[in-house]
């Protein structure tokens, strides 16, 4: 009989992200080794990456522990709770606490570049936030003018979604905030996004939504 922790999160060209049961408690394993054959060099790089960076950020409450790491799977901690857009959380303390989490991660040296995407932000269990793959995250110890342009895009990010849940709490700060978005917002939105849409949707029929599954097993990741 399958344990019922064991269960299949997504499935790509990049591989295989599952949530498996240990006797340490339920753990994530982002596993390289099915990726097609074409793109298994770029699944590795991308594993390197979340390693990188989440190596960087051990101890911030609501980011995942990085637990081993090996040339194909990279095991993470678990974090109870379910994706944004299926909470839709309206209390404010959930966004001051996001911004927390999102000051922390910068001081460390880290951006995460994917928070765009709800199913990234979780609502954990005792109504907090929490922030799971890391696989497009840059770890940027001396934090130059480049990183500083995407940790500010993560903050915009986390303000568009605080527009959709809680807007009446927006600061004045924060709506000139989001009414300027970076150059590299800009030049994405123009040039990189159309392009990584049709390939992406079109050709691959890659929807990246490792957050969204159902999380009803012990709820997270």
């Amino acid at each position: 009989m399958t344990d019922p922790f064991d269960k299949l999160l997504k499935k790509d060209i990049f591989g295989e992200v599952s949530l498996r049961h240990s006797v340490d408690g339920p753990r994530i394993f982002r596993d390289a080794r099915p990726a097609r054959p074409w793109a298994r060099w770029l699944a590795r790089s991308l594993l390197k990456r979340e390693a990188r960076a989440l190596a960087a950020t051990g101890g911030i409450a609501g980011i995942p522990e990085i637990l081993q790491v090996e040339t194909d799977i990279l095991q993470r901690s678990w974090i109870a709770g379910g994706p944004m857009h299926k909470c839709r959380p309206t209390d404010i303390r959930y966004f001051r606490a996001a911004a927390k989490i999102l000051r922390r991660l910068h001081r460390a040296g880290v951006a995460h570049n994917d928070l765009a995407k709800e199913p990234n932000w979780l609502v954990r269990e005792d109504g907090g936030p929490g922030i799971v793959d890391f696989q497009m995250a840059c770890y940027c110890p001396r934090r130059g003018s480049l990183f500083r342009q995407l940790a500010r895009e993560d903050l915009r990010h986390l303000l568009k979604h605080k527009r959709t849940y809680c807007a009446e709490h927006l600061t004045r700060r924060e709506l000139a905030i989001l009414a300027k978005p970076t150059v590299i917002s800009k030049t994405w939105m123009l040039t990189g996004k159309p392009v990584y849409l049709f390939v992406t949707r079109k050709i691959l029929g890659w929807a990246d939504r490792e957050g969204a599954n159902d999380r009803s097993v012990p709820t997270e990741e």
